[in-house]
C-alpha cells in the first residue's frame, strides 16, 4: 500500500463513520423525552443574537468589572447597586445542592428500552407487555462511598438505577452492579454507610473501605458475609459502566390482569460482558484519569459505540415462595439462576449523552416508591425503608417535592393532582378548586383497570404481631456466601483473596482483622488460612464448619458472561516513532474501526509522527497525528496495544524506557498484545516478555498467538487480516487469564 493510497484509506474510513453516527442521531432525535428536554434547552448560538443577559432578560454590557467609584488618584469601593454583579455572585454562590449522602459520584446517559417477549402472563403493565412500544429512559452509574470528588476506579459497589418514562408514568429500578446487599433490614442502612465512610476522628480515608470501622462493622454484623464476598471479588472494580451486569436487588411483585401476584428480582447483562480491571490498574487509574469512567462512557456513546443491556426477570409464583432453603425477600440473598432462571423479556441501548451534566445527572432523582400500575412492592424489609428513606433523601437535595418538575424529573404521562405550591413551582394549574370531592368533579380519581387504570395495591392478608424481629430464615447468613467463593474461577480466588490481604493490612487494630479471619472462617477455612498469613494473624486452627456447602451457583462467576464477542469501544494504543510503518497501521486501524473500537496513536511527541518515507519532509502537518505522547499517556488507559512495523522507528523505540515499560505494564495486567514485522523484534529484544512464544521467521506468514501476544514477523496484505482477527479475538476476550494461571505477569517488573 502506498503511502498516499494509506492517507486516503484512513479519511474514508473515518468519513464513513461519522456518516453513520450522525444517521443515528437523526434517528434519536424522535425519543419522546429527548422532545421533551428539548423545550428547556437552550443553545447559546440561537438565542437573542448570542447576547449575554441578566436572570431577568436585560442585555449585559460588561461583565468584567464591578460597578465602583474611580478617580484619578485610584480605585474607590464598590457600588452595591450593581445588580448585574451581585446577580452573579450570589448565583455562583449558591450553585451547589446538597450532594448525595451515597452515590454522591455518578454519570449520566439518555436510552431507550425496547420490549420483545411480553410479560402478560406475570403483568398488567403496559412496558413490560406492549412489544409495540419504545420506552425513553434516563441510567445513572455512581460509586457508593466516595464524593463527587474521589475517583472512579476505587473498589466499591457501583449503583446502576434506571429510570423508564412510561406512558404510565415514571418508574425507577435503584439497583447496584451486584445482586444482594450488605443488610437485612433498612433500620441498619445508617450503621453499614457510616462504617464505610471516612472516619469520623480524622475525615479519612475518602472512597475507600480499606479501614478500621468498615471491617469492624463486617466483622460483627454476620449477615454482611455474602455481600463483602462480592464486593471484594472482580465485581467492586469494573472495566467500565457499559460492562457491568445490573441488579434491582430488592424482591418486587408483578401483578397481572388476573390480581394474580408473582414476586420477581430485575437483572440486566451488558451484550459486552461483565469485565473488570485487575488491582494494580485499579490502583494507577486513580491517579492518572480518576474520571476514567465517566469518560469511557461518554467517549464510547460519541463514537456510535451504544451499550446494550438484556432486560430480564426472575419470577417466583407466590404459592412457591416458602420453597426454597432462604427467605426470598432477604436482600443479602440472590434467586441462583439453576432454581429461578433469568427470562430476558428486552433490552435497552444508551445513546445520548447528557447536554449538560448538573441538570440532567446531578438533579435526576431516583425512588425505589416510583412504580407504575402492574407493578408492586412486597414486605422485603430492605425495600419498605429504602421507600421512605429515597423519597426523603431527595426532600432533602431539592427542598420540596416540586423536585420532579425538573425537566429530567418530569415525566413523559401527564401530570394532575391538588398537591399545589412549595419552593420553586413551576406548574400553573387553572380552576377554582384545589380538593376532591368538589362540585365540578375536577381532578377525579381513575378506578383501576389494569395497567391502564388507576393503580391499585395489592389485595394482601396480613397477620402477626408487632415485633422487633425477623422471619425464622433470616438468620442464616453463610451459605450463599460458601457457595459464591465456590463459584470463582481460579483466578477470581486469587484476586479475592488478595483483596482481602490488601483491605485488611490497611487496619491497624488487631481486634478487627482477627474478628474479619473469624468471619472468613465461617465462609471458607482455606480462604480464612491463606488471608491470615499474609496479614499476619494466626491461622485458623480448624474449620468453623464440618462441612462447608460445595454447591456453586450458576451466572456469577464472570467467566460465564465474556459477552457477545464484541470489541466496540474498546480502546487501543498504537506506539509508534518517525519511521513507522503506515501502511501497517493503516490496515489495523480500518480492521479494527470495523468493529467499533477506537485507536489513539500514542508517539514519541503528540503531533505529527512521520512514517518511513516521509523523515526527510520539512512539512510540520505531514505525518499521522498522535493523540498522546509516550510520557503523556500511560498503557492502564488501554485495553491494548498494537507496535507495528518500521525499522527507524523501532530503533527509537528500543531507546525508551518509557515504551518498554508501557508494553510490560500492558503484559502484566493480562491485556493483548500485538506486534508486527519489526515491531516483533522490539518485543524480543527490548520487552522480553517470560515464556511467551514469538512469530520471529521473515520467511513465513504464520500468526502466533502466545498467552494473548499476538505476532507476525513478515506481515503483508496477505496476513493482516489474520493478525487484526486474532488480535480483536482476544480484546473480546478482555484479559488472557492462562497468562495469569501461568504465573507469567508476576515474572515483569513494570
Amino acid at each position: 500500500m502506498s503511502l498516499q493510497s494509506a492517507l486516503e484509506t484512513m479519511q474514508e474510513v473515518g468519513g464513513g463513520l461519522k456518516a453513520k453516527m450522525a444517521e443515528k442521531a437523526n434517528a434519536l432525535s424522535s425519543n419522546a423525552k429527548i422532545k421533551q428536554l428539548g423545550q428547556y434547552t437552550v443553545t447559546p448560538e440561537s438565542t437573542r443574537d448570542n447576547c449575554m443577559t441578566t436572570n431577568t432578560g436585560v442585555k449585559v454590557a460588561n461583565t468584567d468589572d464591578w460597578l465602583k467609584v474611580i478617580s484619578d488618584n485610584g480605585t474607590g469601593p464598590h457600588i452595591l447597586e450593581d445588580f448585574h454583579a451581585r446577580e452573579k455572585i450570589h448565583h455562583f454562590d449558591h450553585e451547589r445542592i446538597p450532594e448525595r449522602v451515597v452515590h454522591a459520584r455518578g454519570a449520566g446517559a439518555h436510552g431507550v428500552f425496547r420490549l420483545f417477549e411480553s410479560a402478560a402472563d406475570v403483568t398488567c403493565a403496559k412496558v413490560l407487555t406492549d412489544t409495540s412500544r419504545e420506552t425513553p429512559m434516563f441510567v445513572r452509574f455512581s460509586t457508593v462511598l466516595g464524593s463527587r470528588g474521589s475517583a472512579d476506579t476505587v473498589r466499591d459497589v457501583r449503583g446502576f438505577a434506571i429510570r423508564f418514562y412510561t406512558e404510565e408514568g415514571n418508574w425507577d429500578i435503584v439497583g447496584n452492579n451486584i445482586p444482594v446487599f450488605f443488610i437485612q433490614d433498612s433500620i441498619k442502612f445508617p450503621d453499614v454507610i457510616h462504617s464505610g465512610k471516612p472516619e469520623p476522628s480524622t475525615e479519612v480515608p475518602q472512597a475507600q473501605s480499606a479501614h478500621n470501622n468498615f471491617w469492624d462493622f463486617m466483622g460483627l454484623q454476620p449477615e454482611t458475609s455474602h455481600m463483602f464476598m462480592w464486593a471484594m471479588s472482580d465485581r467492586g472494580i469494573p472495566r467500565s459502566y457499559r460492562m457491568m451486569q445490573g441488579f434491582g436487588v430488592n424482591t418486587f411483585a408483578l401483578i397481572n390482569e388476573q390480581g394474580e401476584r408473582t414476586f420477581v428480582k430485575f437483572v440486566w447483562t451488558p451484550d459486552l460482558g461483565v469485565h473488570s480491571l485487575v488491582w494494580d490498574e485499579a490502583l494507577k487509574i486513580a491517579g492518572q484519569d480518576p474520571d476514567f469512567h465517566r469518560k469511557d462512557l461518554y467517549a464510547a456513546i460519541d463514537n456510535g459505540a451504544y451499550p446494550k443491556w438484556k432486560f430480564g426477570i426472575q419470577c417466583i409464583k407466590e404459592a412457591d415462595a416458602d420453597n426454597f432453603d432462604f427467605d426470598i425477600l432477604d436482600s443479602t440473598k440472590l434467586w441462583p439462576e439453576q432454581l429461578v432462571p433469568v427470562r430476558y423479556i428486552g433490552e435497552f441501548e444508551l445513546n445520548r449523552n447528557v447536554t449538560e451534566y448538573f441538570p440532567e445527572t446531578e438533579q435526576v432523582a431516583f425512588c425505589t416508591s416510583h412504580i407504575v400500575p402492574g407493578i408492586d412492592f412486597t414486605d422485603d424489609p430492605l425495600l419498605q425503608g429504602r421507600n421512605f428513606s429515597y423519597l426523603d433523601t431527595q426532600l432533602n437535595r431539592f427542598g420540596s417535592f416540586n423536585f420532579n418538575e425538573l425537566p429530567i424529573n418530569k415525566p413523559l404521562a401527564p401530570t394532575l393532582n391538588n398537591q399545589r405550591d412549595g419552593f420553586m413551582r413551576h406548574t400553573i394549574t387553572e380552576g377554582k378548586v384545589n380538593y376532591w370531592p368538589n362540585r365540578y368533579s375536577s381532578i377525579k380519581p381513575t378506578p383501576p383497570s389494569g395497567g391502564s387504570g388507576g393503580f391499585e395495591t395489592y389485595r394482601q392478608e396480613v397477620n402477626g404481631f408487632k415485633q422487633r424481629k425477623r422471619g425464622p430464615k433470616f438468620y442464616e447468613h453463610l451459605n450463599q456466601a460458601t457457595q459464591f467463593y465456590n463459584s470463582m474461577r481460579p483466578h477470581e480466588k486469587r484476586h479475592m483473596t488478595n483483596s482481602f490481604v490488601f483491605e485488611l493490612s490497611k487496619c491497624d487494630d488487631p481486634q478487627v482483622y482477627t474478628t474479619m479471619i473469624e468471619r472468613l472462617n465461617m465462609v471458607s477455612f482455606e480462604l480464612a488460612c491463606t488471608v491470615a498469613t499474609q496479614v499476619g494473624v494466626a491461622p485458623p486452627e480448624k474449620p468453623f464448619k464440618t462441612e462447608y456447602p460445595t454447591a456453586a451457583i450458576q451466572g456469577v462467576s464472570q467467566a460465564e458472561l465474556t459477552g457477545n464477542g464484541s470489541i466496540e469501544g474498546r480502546r487501543v494504543a498504537i506506539l509508534i516513532a518517525d519511521g513507522f510503518d503506515l501502511g501497517q497501521v493503516t490496515e489495523m486501524r480500518t480492521a479494527l474501526a470495523a468493529q467499533k473500537a477506537v485507536t489513539f496513536i500514542v508517539g514519541e511527541r503528540r503531533g505529527p509522527i512521520k512514517a518511513a518515507g516521509q523523515e526527510e519532509s520539512s512539512k510540520y502537518e505531514e505525518g499521522l497525528g498522535a493523540d498522546f505522547s509516550w510520557e503523556s499517556g500511560r498503557s492502564t488507559l488501554f485495553d491494548s496495544i498494537y507496535v507495528p512495523g518500521g525499522a527507524g522507528h523501532i530503533l527509537k523505540m528500543k531507546q525508551s524506557g518509557r515504551v518498554t515499560h508501557w508494553v510490560r505494564e500492558a503484559f502484566e495486567h493480562l491485556k493483548p498484545i500485538c506486534a508486527t514485522g519489526e515491531g516483533v523484534d522490539f518485543i524480543q529484544q527490548a520487552v522480553v516478555l517470560p515464556g511467551v512464544d514469538l512469530a520471529l521467521s521473515e520467511e513465513s506468514t504464520e500468526v502466533i498467538n502466545s498467552y494473548g501476544v499476538i505476532t507476525s514477523r513478515n506481515v503483508g496484505l496477505t496476513n493482516i487480516g489474520d493478525v487484526a482477527k486474532q488480535f480483536s479475538q482476544e480484546m473480546s476476550q478482555h484479559r488472557n487469564w492462562a497468562r495469569e494461571d501461568a504465573g507469567l505477569n508476576l515474572k515483569v517488573a513494570a
